[in-house]
């Protein structure tokens, strides 16, 4: 039920990270797939994002849940405390995609149009996804009730997932427009990188999978990099990727993690082998967290790779604040919010 909560201790959970076992903090969410840490004198709310519900809603230290923004038929994004009372939310519905400005009065504003931006600019044409290098008598044999498998461009598709705010505006990670972009308090708009496409060579399996013909085998298919969140860390941004395709393990656990230089947007990939990384949490020394929702699990990113912290059921927000980790889980039942030390 939204707006309700219960503050309870965890259980049914395992990890291997050798901190202590979660603590839940909130659960009867609907759809919670994005969340954030305040801190005040009195300990840390969280705000979260019930996504499938199109509510904002805030749980108290004490576990308390009160909505604070309801936008009925909507899907609501990435949320994140701002200043002097203020809070930031991405909206995507039937009126658009937008950047949202919650006031301490309780009003919204508008804060930026993205998806006016997107349909207008569609930074990401300047890359090509699909299968490579096919001959056309290749191209003809594919599948053509399959969508999106011969070459082509970046188009427009707007879907601002995931935001980090600043002191001169929030960067907004555009999960269907595959880019990071900033959007400045007078609601300006740029584009700060888009992320390339996350290139697999076609294997026999793959290729018998998905229909393809066998002239595909060996070549390259650059799948769309879909960035689910960006967060700050030391040297510049971090990204996690959930790229296009199938979304379960039938190719293996492509997610992935790159970093980003907001001077001129250049992005590399630091981290693969995440299964489904919807968020991503980055502690002061640098280690990278990353929510693995197919994968049940809450990763850490080592040597470029998955090491296992915390095993949990549908895992999907992550954030870090003050030592802990606080997750949003069972995203697709009856959601929770659990915190814990990695």
């Amino acid at each position: 039920m939204v707006g309700t909560g219960t503050a309870s201790a965890g259980g049914g959970y395992g990890g291997s990270g050798g901190g202590k076992g979660p603590t839940t903090l909130a659960e009867g969410l609907i759809g919670p797939l994005h969340l954030d840490v305040q801190r005040g004198h009195k300990g840390a709310d969280v705000l979260v994002s019930q996504s499938f519900a199109g509510t904002i809603s805030k749980v108290r230290s004490g576990g308390s849940v009160t909505d604070l923004v309801t936008e009925p038929g909507g899907f609501t994004g990435g949320v994140a405390g701002g200043p002097f009372g203020t809070l930031l939310y991405l909206s995507n519905g039937e009126q658009g995609a937008f950047l949202k400005l919650r006031l301490p009065g309780g009003q919204t504003v508008d804060l930026a149009d993205l998806g006016t931006y997107e349909a207008t600019k569609n930074p990401d044409q300047v890359n090509t996804y699909g299968l490579q290098g096919a001959s056309p008598e290749c191209l003809a044999q594919l599948p053509p009730d399959v969508p999106g498998l011969a070459p082509y461009k970046g188009d427009v598709n707007p879907n601002p997932y995931e935001l980090a705010v600043t002191p001169w505006g929030a960067y907004v990670a555009d999960a269907g427009g595959n880019t990071i972009l900033f959007v400045e308090w007078s609601g300006k708009i740029r584009t700060v990188s888009v992320l390339p496409p996350r290139p697999e060579v076609v294997t026999a399996e793959a290729a018998a999978g998905a229909g393809l013909p066998e002239c595909a085998v060996g070549l390259t298919f650059n799948f769309e990099p879909v960035p689910t969140d960006v967060e700050f860390g030391p040297g510049g941004l971090y990204v996690s990727s959930l790229p296009g395709g199938p979304e379960d393990a039938s190719l293996g656990a492509r997610g992935g993690v790159f970093k980003v230089d907001p001077r001129n947007g250049r992005a590399t990939l630091i981290g693969t082998g995440f299964l489904g990384a919807t968020n991503l949490a980055v502690a002061p020394n640098g280690t990278v967290y990353v929510a693995e929702l197919f994968g049940g699990k809450i990763s850490k990113l080592v040597k470029g790779g998955p090491r296992t912290v915390l095993e949990v059921t549908e895992p999907a927000g992550l954030e870090w604040s003050n030592g802990r980790l606080y997750a949003t889980t069972d995203v697709n039942t009856s959601g929770k919010v659990i915190t814990f030390r990695p």
